[in-house]
């Protein structure tokens, strides 16, 4: 039985989340977008050194599965869910749901009255889930290739407050 420990992210993480990343970006967003856009949206996280800088400027969580990292996500502004990649091999087996759980009280603690994020079209279904509500739909330029995503808001609740 695999064992989900969430921790804060650490530099040493970086080859492992770009890894993830990418293989998340390739098999689980198949479905939405094709081989040219999945290839060009794993560009992302070919610079390492890059990666690693911006994940530095975010609140960056991962989740391990029996010691090896298995996702992450990162809170940025403290209002908005800037990055939330699952390794596909414990896709749908709670790490998403740990990541945004952490990320929506950490960002209420710190004043957040809503949270927002800009779904891909694989992920939109688990954040409406969740209670995010569609705003606008956005397209995004990727190596010369259009992305489309759904900017999502959710409105917390207050700390403290048990209901």
């Amino acid at each position: 039985m695999t064992t989900y420990k969430l921790r804060p992210y650490l530099p040493r993480d970086v080859p492992a989340l770009a890894a993830i990343f990418q293989d998340a970006v390739e098999e689980l967003a198949a479905d939405d977008y094709d081989a040219d856009q999945r290839a060009a949206w794993a560009t992302a996280v070919a610079d390492e050194e890059a990666f690693a800088a911006h994940l530095a400027t975010l609140l960056t969580l991962v989740v391990e599965a029996d010691g090896v990292p298995a996702g992450f996500a990162a809170l940025e502004d403290n209002a908005m869910i800037g990055l939330l990649y699952v390794h596909p091999r414990h896709a749908r087996k709670g790490v998403a749901t740990t990541l945004c759980d952490a990320l929506e009280k950490l960002a209420a603690a710190r004043g957040a009255k809503t949270i927002t994020t800009d779904a891909s079209d694989t992920a939109q279904p688990f954040f409406a889930g969740r209670g995010y509500q569609p705003m606008r739909r956005n397209t995004v330029i990727r190596d010369g290739h259009w992305l489309g995503n759904t900017t999502m808001q959710k409105t917390l609740q207050p700390q403290g407050d048990a209901s």
